[in-house]
Formats: structure tokens, C-alpha cells, sequence
């Protein structure tokens, strides 16, 4: 990993993101119970964050909790009396989570829900539209899962996607990787969806070479 992205992360964090116990907590339990390390970079949390009280969000759903540390960011973005519902597949990550969530206070507002996301996603069409979608799951499903955050939210949503360079491998037309196939589906997809635009941002910094997708959802044609 490049050392001068990771301290350019450092320099702005210490400038622009406190310290905060209870994320810093989050994250330390969550590798304490054997959770991979692949949570989103502090400066990803807080871009989620901004992201939701920029579009005044009070209905946000994550697909992929892990241990709720992208979760508590978007929650503290959430508009007064919003709601989350983050949807996780692992036993294991969503109980972490839970506790997290309880921890930073957000238990109130936020819901997990255990299950495969392909499996619950329909259960939800009565509680859309959503204001924001953020998916950062397994890779391979991101073409349904677009095709989902397109059902499930309304013209002006947001619908953002983690994950989506690979280090650069999301180029690579041969690429074996089932993951980078599957950011290539989703990818193909997106460009053919005509009710939204959207565009891609590569990252740099402590979580190495990687990228977003932010898309705007349009009104059906």
C-alpha cells in the first residue's frame, strides 16, 4: 500500500474527523470477533455522513452492515426522526453490529435485518421510497442490488456503491476475479439504466486503490 496515501489520511483526519470513541470501539470489536477489516476509511464514514444530511435523508438503507461502522455514519447523518434499515446476511456480523449500534446510541433509529439481501430486499417495497442506498456487499450481486435500489427509491434518491475499482482491476475485461466480473456486471448495467446518472470516483488512502459510485435516481420514463 502506498505509504503516502495513508498519511494524507492521517493529516486530514487529524484535522477534520475527532476522535471518536465510539467508532473507534466499533471497529476494534469487530476485529476482536474475527470480522474481516474491510469497514469503510474514517473519510469514507464521514462523506456517507454528509452525503445523508446533504440530501436531508429520513429513510436510508444499507445493504452490508459488517460490524455498523458505515452504519453509525450514515445514522448521525439521518434527518431528525429518520430511520435505517441495513440489511446483513452473517449471523455473527449483524450481532456485533447490533451492539455497535447500541453503543453509539442508534438503536432507536436504526434496524438491522438478518438474511440474504436478495432475500429481504423485496420484503421492503412497502417501507420505499428511500432517500439514499448505500451497497457495499458481495460483489457478484451488485447488478441486483442496483436493480433493487432503482425499485426501492424515488426521483432525487441517491443510490452509492462501495468498492467499485478493485485496484484498478475493474478495467481488466479478462479479469478471472468473480468480484471484479461482478462490479463489471453492475457496472453495465448502470451505463443501460436509463432512470439514473451517475458517475464513479476513484480513492486513495488507508484502504488502498478503490472507488464509489454515486448515482441519482431519475423519475421513470
Amino acid at each position: 500500500m502506498n505509504l503516502l496515501w495513508t498519511e494524507i489520511d492521517n493529516y486530514y483526519a487529524d484535522l477534520l474527523i475527532p476522535r471518536d470513541e465510539v467508532l473507534e470501539v466499533a471497529l476494534r470489536s469487530s476485529a476482536e470477533a474475527g470480522l474481516p477489516a474491510i469497514a469503510v476509511s474514517p473519510h469514507q464514514g464521514k462523506m456517507l455522513m454528509l452525503l445523508a444530511r446533504v440530501t436531508g435523508a429520513r429513510k436510508i438503507l444499507e445493504i452490508g452492515t459488517l460490524g455498523g461502522y458505515s452504519t453509525i455514519w450514515l445514522a448521525r447523518g439521518l434527518a431528525d426522526g429518520g430511520r435505517l434499515i441495513t440489511l446483513e446476511f452473517s449471523d455473527r456480523h449483524a450481532e456485533v453490529a447490533r451492539q455497535n449500534i447500541a453503543r453509539a446510541g442508534l438503536s432507536g433509529q436504526v434496524e438491522v435485518r438478518l438474511g440474504r439481501a436478495i432475500d429481504t430486499l423485496p420484503d421492503l417495497a412497502d417501507e420505499a421510497p428511500f432517500d439514499l442506498i448505500f451497497i457495499d456487499a458481495d460483489k457478484p450481486s451488485y447488478r441486483e442490488y442496483l436493480q433493487w435500489a432503482v425499485k426501492l427509491s424515488r426521483p432525487g434518491s441517491l443510490i452509492i456503491a462501495d468498492n467499485v475499482v478493485r485496484s484498478g482491476a475493474v478495467a481488466d475485461p479478462a479479469s478471472t476475479d468473480v468480484n471484479v466480473q461482478g462490479i463489471r456486471r453492475f457496472n453495465e448495467a448502470l451505463a443501460a439504466e436509463r432512470r439514473v446518472s451517475a458517475t464513479a470516483i476513484q480513492t486513495v488512502g488507508s484502504k488502498g486503490h478503490d472507488g464509489f459510485t454515486i448515482a441519482v435516481r431519475h423519475a421513470d420514463h
